[in-house]
């Protein structure tokens, strides 16, 4: 385990809560929510024991923390069963889902502070994820509360911040101690392989990525503005 405070261990581990519940409010399938705690169980207990730790192995470890949810949620996602997943969850609550990603930015600029990531990997230097976490209640409100924003304008913030979070992982996996290592040798990316901060590539970041892809699919799906209104009605009186 991390020898950072306990406060910023608390406080990831209730973000990570916080994702799970906006996630679960989206899709309201037990299923998947008792998938995604087995897997945080798993993942879990070999940040506590060390498992991603080990250096020098073949693969690297660190492809465990990051490539299973990953590839799992492109993967699904081309299924028929994803496709059906994806057209069943709520437009609302993938955008509200996004503002965890402002605690996230706090934790992960505090884990800099005591030496575990680089601060590339923070709003100090090239991580721009704030941005989405700050402008996803907004973007919630101007959508489905006043209505000031319709289908483009969501389906372009959707693509701004998944290309935000693209560039998070870039960094995050080029700072890692791998062999694909070309970033922040004095100070490297191995947070992530520390429990509870194993949770963040294992478990939040496939769930962001997933809430970004289920909302294009719906949008570019749609074919005016006032669908948005009328799948959000649909679902809220589920």
């Amino acid at each position: 385990m991390a020898e950072t405070s306990n406060p910023v261990s608390i406080g990831f581990i209730l973000t990570t809560i916080a994702t799970l519940w906006f996630f679960y409010q989206s899709s309201k399938s037990k299923n998947v929510l008792f998938t995604i705690l087995t897997w945080m169980i798993l993942v879990g207990l070999l940040g506590l024991i060390g498992f991603y730790q080990v250096k020098n192995t073949t693969p690297p470890r660190f492809i465990f923390l990051l490539g299973p949810g990953i590839v799992l949620v492109l993967i699904y996602s081309l299924t028929h069963r994803g496709r059906k997943f994806i057209d069943e969850q709520s437009l609302k609550w993938l955008t509200l889902l996004h503002a965890v990603r402002i605690p996230v930015e706090i934790i992960l600029y505090y884990i800099f502070l005591e030496g575990y990531i680089p601060d590339l990997m923070t709003f100090k230097g090239y991580n721009y994820d704030i941005i989405s976490g700050l402008s996803a209640p907004i973007m919630h409100y101007a959508v489905f509360v006043r209505h000031w924003v319709g289908k483009k304008g969501l389906l372009i913030w959707n693509f701004i911040c998944l290309g935000l979070l693209i560039n998070i992982l870039t960094i995050a996996v080029l700072s890692a101690q791998t062999p694909l290592q070309r970033l922040a040798f004095n100070q490297p990316n191995i947070g992530a392989t520390f429990f509870p901060y194993v949770w963040l590539p294992a478990v939040i970041v496939p769930i962001v990525l997933f809430s970004h892809l289920a909302s294009i699919k719906q949008l570019l799906s749609l074919k005016n503005n006032g669908a948005i209104m009328s799948i959000y009605r649909t679902k809220r009186n589920q």
